[in-house]
């Protein structure tokens, strides 16, 4: 026979082999990989096992020497099948113990991925791994959220509370003819449904941040200008508290932004800060251009944040710790919350640091 026909014949002889490996995989297909791995070494020695065994057929070899191959294949065929089956099972330990540490994690606890295996159910374990990583840090931030929303209605409904109480009992004083000075009573309702619209209008702004539909209008803003109208606006309560409010901003500094929107964050870190200065106390606004980024400065002399608190000072809710004791008319803990989301709104950041003898908050969006 030439090597034409033998390799005809091995092909012929094969393929018998083959087409029952395939039907085999796809019975076996929702299976224990044990088996897969079965099927793989009998289809591998098989097929080998059946090219030889029509070839030597057809060579019309000795029956002893055709004994013999019979023989060596089906010892062969046995070997590896006994090796593809223990191949196999360590397979399957390697993702029993993916699976169990799956199921683990699913339960509540902590993902601990499988220090041995194959590369691939090791790649997917540390995917896995990474992934749990992923969720418990989400499920941190929700529960930190969630706080923050208790929180904040707790010291809302206090908040609205005590106004609410005010209006009814000088009201109730007013109708009653009680009132020893009518006019001052009615300029104190007017200043708490006053100090609840604003508060009211918080949480407007609040919501819609969080909501994702506040709508930016960019124009290019002055700088200096915006500052200016902030220390405008908070000079009649530093006056009042003896507090010193100025700054230094370049006029040629120059900002793309919604005027309105930075305009409240300017407004807020500086009322925040004037608030929150001790009489004799000074609180300094800069400005300068950096690159492609301009930062706006708020230093105040509160005292200083603790520093466990200072994770939390952007934070819906947050109105200060021991250091930095919440003014009466500091509103429910929003204005800084505000501030990250106008912040963020224009692709910026905000963040703060204890600087003697106070604090200092750090506004900075791309020019």
């Amino acid at each position: 026979m030439n090597v034409v026909q033998v390799a005809l014949v091995a092909v012929s002889w094969s393929a018998g082999v083959v087409l029952a490996g395939v039907v085999a995989a796809a019975l076996l297909r929702r299976a224990s990989l044990r088996w897969s791995t079965a099927v793989v070494a009998l289809v591998s020695v098989g097929g080998v096992a059946a090219g030889v065994l029509g070839t030597a057929h057809a060579m019309f070899l000795s029956q002893h020497d055709l004994h013999v191959v019979i023989t060596v294949c089906v010892v062969s065929g046995l070997v590896s099948v006994a090796v593809a089956l223990w191949l196999g099972e360590r397979l399957v330990a390697s993702a029993r113990r993916l699976r169990d540490a799956a199921t683990r994690f699913g339960d509540g606890g902590r993902f601990e991925a499988p220090s041995a295996g194959p590369r691939e159910l090791t790649d997917v374990a540390g995917e896995l791994s990474r992934s749990a990583e992923r969720l418990h840090e989400a499920d941190e931030r929700e529960r930190r959220l969630e706080r923050s929303r208790r929180e904040l209605v707790a010291w809302v409904s206090h908040d609205l509370r005590s106004p609410l109480a005010g209006i009814r009992a000088m009201s109730e004083a007013l109708e009653d003819g009680l009132a020893p000075d009518p006019a001052r009573y009615r300029a104190q309702m007017r200043t708490e449904v006053d100090r609840m619209v604003r508060m009211v209008d918080d949480l407007f702004e609040l919501s819609r941040i969080h909501a994702g539909t506040l709508q930016l209008a960019p124009q290019t803003v002055q700088l200096a200008d915006v500052v200016s109208e902030a220390i405008a606006a908070a000079d009649p309560v530093a006056r009042a508290k003896g507090v010193r409010v100025g700054g230094a901003v370049a006029g040629d500094v120059l900002v793309r932004a919604d005027p309105d929107a930075l305009a409240r964050v300017v407004a807020n870190l500086v009322m925040n800060a004037v608030r929150h200065t001790p009489s004799d106390g000074s609180v300094v606004i800069t400005g300068q251009a950096d690159g492609p980024t301009v930062t706006v400065a708020v230093a105040d002399a509160c005292g200083g944040i603790p520093a466990d608190d200072l994770g939390r000072v952007f934070d819906v809710g947050w109105r200060g710790g021991s250091a930095r004791t919440p003014d009466p008319d500091a509103g429910a803990g929003l204005g800084l919350a505000i501030v990250r989301g106008l912040v963020e709104a224009h692709h910026g950041r905000v963040a703060v640091q204890n600087q003697a003898p106070g604090c200092r908050f750090v506004v900075t969006i791309p020019a």
